[in-house]
């Protein structure tokens, strides 16, 4: 059982995140302060301290440095709030394993110490019981969660948890809808993954790049000498995933002619190799993904009515990364340490300046393009942190959009505060962040406009 030294100053959600914890079998100390925190990190010998940057008597930092100090194996988690990124960065230099912006909720650092104490194990067989001081440690951690699916905290994200949750555990077809470069397959992975069939395969296919000659072969495989070339058996993708996950992306791309075939493999749960008489039992559970609107397809006649109510038993909507700001950096982090373990490099975190960049692009190539500039940054990069410079040119220059509030200088302040509102449901705190501004603000302007809620 793993032990872990909690440091929060915050009674009450100390106490919450250490009771969520020891009820998924960690051994967690709580302590108030940085000098109860010393005192343990000697006495307790964990396996990971996670710690407040901001205490009454102390700061984060400072415990980090000592846990590292004493053993280089410690693995250290940081939670910051959203104003203290730098300080964020700068444990990150020093050692962390990680960080996490506050406010939080407990399941969404569960993966986050999951990958650390991975880490920590990894780190242990690698250097033989040798410490290794300071840094944060290359390519363990992106080994262990490389290609998986990174759970946000923004809203919008604990919806898109909350579905993928509540959809796993059955059998239904689930249709994934989401702009190009979200994420769909990683949600469709993380479907297989929390699924009945995780033991089975999952096979991703993507329409869009199959022939429309070779497509029937493809999907339902093909005997020796069925047709020109055809020099050997063919298993295909349904047989693939047999007992699995089929994850059909850009399902919008089909032809009409395997509609039907698709259509009919579905409803009967056989199948007929091309060039065989022999019918084929399949046990699959299909997930598609599309960047289109297959509603409006099917209304124009070029997709199946009846195949699109029985890929579409439950949909889920993946928001673009605009919609997950909160999100940004712990995605940037993500893709960092993937970059670092294949560029074989030890790049540790991002200047402040290149974290508001960040934040002002908007990013438009969504997952995919932050995961494309994050690692050509950190090719870039000669120092510790990821500088400005290196950035693309459209990131660098990017100034805060107009769809971030920001504070008010013009004259649709009113109208700025009332999306404000509906976009965070009347949460007056949420609404204050969304525009930039402190609650007490807020209260101000809600009064001078008379709007009550």
């Amino acid at each position: 059982m793993a032990k872990i030294l909690l440091v929060e100053d915050d009674v009450a959600f100390g106490t919450m995140l250490k009771t969520f914890l020891v009820k998924r079998d960690y051994n967690v100390e709580l302590v108030f302060s940085a000098t109860e925190a010393f005192k343990k990190i000697s006495s307790l010998k964990p396996d990971m301290v996670i710690t407040d940057v901001r205490l009454p008597d102390n700061n984060g930092l400072d415990i980090l440095k000592e846990a590292k100090a004493i053993n280089a194996a410690i693995q250290v988690i940081v939670m910051t709030s959203y104003a203290e990124i730098s300080m964020a960065v700068d444990a990150m230099k020093f050692g962390a394993f990680d960080y996490v912006s506050k406010p939080f909720r407990p399941e969404s650092i569960l993966q986050t110490i999951e990958n650390a104490l991975n880490t920590r194990a990894v780190q242990k067989e690698e250097t033989a019981g040798i410490p290794e001081r300071g840094g944060k440690q290359k390519s363990a951690a992106a080994a262990t969660s490389k290609g998986s699916f990174i759970k946000g905290v923004s809203d919008a994200s604990r919806k898109l948890n909350d579905y993928i949750e509540l959809v796993a555990p059955t059998n239904m077809s689930v249709l994934i809808m989401g702009e190009s470069g979200t994420g769909k397959e990683q949600v469709a992975k993380s479907i297989h993954n929390q699924s009945k069939r995780k033991s089975a395969p999952f096979i991703a296919v993507d329409c869009g790049a199959i022939p429309k000659e070779i497509a029937s072969s493809e999907f339902f495989g093909h005997i020796k000498g069925s047709f020109t070339g055809a020099i050997n058996d063919k298993t295909g993708h349904f047989q693939a995933a047999n007992g699995g996950t089929l994850f059909l992306d850009e399902i919008g791309n089909l032809s009409y002619e395997l509609q039907v075939q698709l259509l009919r493999a579905l409803q009967e749960r056989r199948i007929k190799p091309v060039g065989s008489n022999m019918e084929v039992e399949v046990d699959i559970r299909v997930v598609t993904a599309t960047n289109e609107d297959l509603a409006q397809a099917v209304k124009e006649g070029e997709f199946r009515e009846d195949l699109y109510h029985r890929l579409n038993e439950f949909s889920i909507k993946v928001p673009s990364l605009k919609e997950r700001t909160d999100d940004l950096m712990i995605f940037a982090d993500h893709f960092l340490d993937e970059a670092n373990a294949e560029l074989e490099k030890n790049v540790v975190g991002f200047t402040p300046k290149a974290v508001e960049a960040f934040q002002n692009y908007n990013w438009p190539g969504n997952l995919r393009e932050l995961k494309n500039m994050v690692k050509r940054a950190v090719l870039l990069t000669q120092d510790d942190l990821i500088p400005l410079k290196v950035l693309p040119h459209e990131i660098s220059t990017a100034e805060k959009s107009e769809e971030n509030y920001g504070l008010f200088k013009n004259k649709n302040e009113e109208q700025l505060i009332l999306d404000a509102l509906e976009k965070s449901s009347g949460n007056k705190s949420k609404a204050a962040r969304l525009l930039s501004i402190d609650r007490k603000t807020l209260y101000n302007k809600l009064k001078q406009y008379g709007i009550k809620l």
